[in-house]
């Protein structure tokens, strides 16, 4: 048994709450979420109206069931007069409970159809002739105002959740795209600390539960309980009317108990969504893995095991679901137990008070009507927990700040002409306390080639990171053209700075958008004579679909030199005047290497070219050559004037000989 809570522990622990999560009251996530839904506000307030209509729609029917039971239900018929018998003294005379009631109905019937006719004389109807009698059609007319009254009401229940679905739609629309718009404004930082699949499902799945409450929730928020009310009030008047004062006392006191339920269970059921959610998170983050993964799944023949974890995540996943779920059926049978014993007490009076069914009849629409919404009004509670819980997800998001700012006023680039100076930079990741990069200082003047090299974790590539600005330096500066590179627009920086790296990412489209990518203006001869200086175009039209061939996830159709000279076709085209080359060749084969080394010499005539250097043979020719050793600048200088120094760099050149003979 301990062994299976030590086994899992871990999974809780790594697919529970982000490090950037934080909590929000109720207030707080609403009216944030109001934030995003007022620009609608005009179809939400339409909806909103018509599920009040609907709700009050009830009202009318109502109204209308007594008098069409009366027309249905014969009155009791009165009793044959007796001639013989003498008539009794007024102050004995007792009257026939039959007699009266039939004069009772009579005068009922009377009364509405006086209602009734004084309400459609207004629009030349009448109910009565001119002596007063009912018309024969009085049950047709009846029966249409009933069913145009049904009408009515399914019209607006109809656009009433057209409405508000719409509305709830066009918030989701706006959360995901803000939700990816911040995600992309992030700096690196963010994203080497956070788990892509997580936030994946944070930004895609979180916001369909806020779509419930603004289409779903909303409507029954504004309709259910209008329905309620309108069935209440109408039960309380005519108690009151027709003397049924215990009836209007269970229904003031009696119904708010319904909800004792639904405040009871609401806490857990936020809690325990919160959870289920986190895990949900933990579910599509080992999804996304394992895809992603999936070749050293296949080449380690671990699917068996991998099949198993996801299992285990999964189940976990579902084990929080059924808790909330458990929770979450359990207030419908609460609040109809409520509702029940209230409708029992109910005709257990009527029963005690002698009411005929002409009486009671007109109260039972509305007490089966109000089992409906009083079901809706505690889903309401559930459905706003539940809500409460995504929208602390999505907000905590949001309200993350690791973005790089820029200047107020910064400062535009259109071009790069002079230097780029490392002044005494250092660098240290967040919550690291031992620095990167220590002290850096050189100069790489317009058209050099500057080359770092030294072991890994030396922090070659975040020499390069700082040079296109993915992070800020912790201390010092880094100078283009005379002026910080803080100093100006970010997306005037990145236009002029370009990129190639050991592992070339390409995007699940054609080739041609992928050499496209990042140069939206390129016509197709451009992006074709770009393919041909970097040695792709043979190899492209080889394949009947040419460039409109699909390359797959990661480029994964293609073989590792014909991604890479895809990448180095796409900065060719998108032509920066500097270029940061992170060893393109060190992984391919020799045939393959010339290629794309033929295809990289091409891209680096006349550019600032600034490489990191795996293979020391491909830099021989840099005009300064750095070597990092644990963040720190050992040796500069030419390969030349280096491997005469017998230092550092003369060791790198000696084991790569080495291995390069064996």
């Amino acid at each position: 048994m301990s062994r299976k809570k030590k086994d899992k522990a871990p999974a809780r622990n790594q697919y529970g709450r982000e490090w950037f999560d934080r909590d929000y009251d109720a207030k707080t996530v609403y009216r944030r979420l109001w934030d995003y839904a007022r620009r609608y506000k005009g179809i939400i307030l339409a909806g909103m109206l018509l599920g009040m209509l609907t709700g009050g729609a009830w009202t009318p029917i109502f109204m209308m069931v007594k008098p069409l039971a009366e027309q249905l239900i014969p009155a009791a018929p009165a009793p044959i007069e007796q001639v013989a018998e003498p008539a009794a003294p007024a102050s004995a005379q007792v009257a026939d409970p039959i007699t009266e009631r039939g004069r009772k109905e009579t005068r009922q019937l009377t009364s509405s159809l006086d209602k009734y006719n004084a309400l459609l004389g207004r629009f030349g109807i009448s109910l009565t002739d001119e002596e007063g009698n009912a018309k024969a059609p009085i049950l047709a007319l009846v029966l249409l105002l009933f069913s145009g009254a049904v009408a009515l009401k399914m019209v607006t229940q109809y656009l009433n959740q057209y409405f508000l679905t719409k509305a709830g739609m066009k918030v989701v629309l706006d959360l995901r795209t803000t939700m990816f718009a911040h995600l992309q404004e992030q700096s690196l930082a963010f994203h080497g600390r956070s788990d892509v699949g997580k936030l994946m499902s944070r930004a895609t799945g979180d916001p369909a539960i806020v779509q419930t409450i603004i289409s779903s929730t909303m409507s029954d928020l504004c309709r259910a309980p209008f329905e309620v009310l309108s069935a209440v009030l109408f039960v309380c008047v005519y108690a009151v009317n027709n003397g049924m004062l215990s009836l209007f006392l269970i229904t003031v006191f009696g119904y708010p108990l319904c909800m004792v339920p639904v405040v009871l269970i609401g806490r857990a059921i936020r809690r325990w969504t919160a959870r289920m959610l986190e895990q949900s998170a933990g579910t599509g983050s080992n999804f996304h893995e394992n895809l992603t993964c999936i070749r050293v799944v296949k080449a380690y023949n671990t699917e068996a095991s991998e099949i198993e974890k996801y299992h285990g995540v999964t189940l976990r996943q579902y084990k929080m679901g059924m808790r909330a779920v458990r929770l979450s059926i359990l207030v419908g049978p609460m609040t109809e137990l409520v509702a029940m014993v209230l409708a029992g007490g109910f005709v257990a009076l009527c029963a005690i008070q002698g009411k005929s069914f002409v009486d009671v009849i007109p109260l039972l629409p509305p007490f089966i009507i109000l089992y409906k919404p009083m079901k809706q009004i505690g889903r309401i509670q559930i459905a706003l927990e539940n809500g409460r819980a995504a929208l602390q997800r999505i907000f905590s998001l949001l309200d993350v700040h690791e973005e790089l700012v820029e200047k107020p006023g910064a400062l535009p680039l259109a071009a790069f002409k002079d230097s780029i100076v490392f002044d005494h930079v250092d660098f240290r990741y967040n919550g690291s306390e031992e620095p990167i990069i220590r002290d850096a200082n050189f100069t790489i003047r317009r058209g050099q080639m500057y080359a770092v090299v030294g072991s890994t974790g030396s922090g070659k590539s975040t020499l390069a990171n700082l040079l296109a600005r993915f992070y800020d330096v912790t201390s010092g500066h880094v100078y283009l053209d005379g002026h910080d590179i803080r100093d100006y627009k970010i997306a005037d920086l990145r236009t002029i700075i370009g990129a190639v790296t050991q592992d070339s990412i390409l995007f699940n489209d054609t080739i041609a958008a992928n050499i496209a990518y990042g140069s939206p203006g390129a016509t197709r001869e451009q992006i074709v004579e770009a393919a041909k200086l970097a040695n792709a175009h043979t190899f492209i039209m080889e394949h009947q679909e040419g460039y409109d061939r699909k390359v797959g996830e990661k480029g994964f159709v293609l073989s590792g030199g014909e991604r890479q000279r895809v990448a180095i076709a796409r900065a060719i085209l998108r032509n920066p005047p500097i270029l940061i080359l992170d060893e393109a060749t060190s992984a391919l084969d020799t045939v393959t290497e010339q290629q794309v080394q033929e295809a990289i010499n091409t891209l680096m005539r006349n550019r600032t070219i600034f490489a990191i250097a795996h293979r020391l043979s491909t830099i021989r020719k840099a005009d300064c050559i750095l070597v990092l050793d644990h963040g720190v600048i050992k040796e500069r200088g030419t390969h030349e004037e280096l491997y005469a120094l017998g230092g550092l760099y003369r060791r790198l050149c000696d084991i790569q000989g080495e291995q390069q003979e064996a």
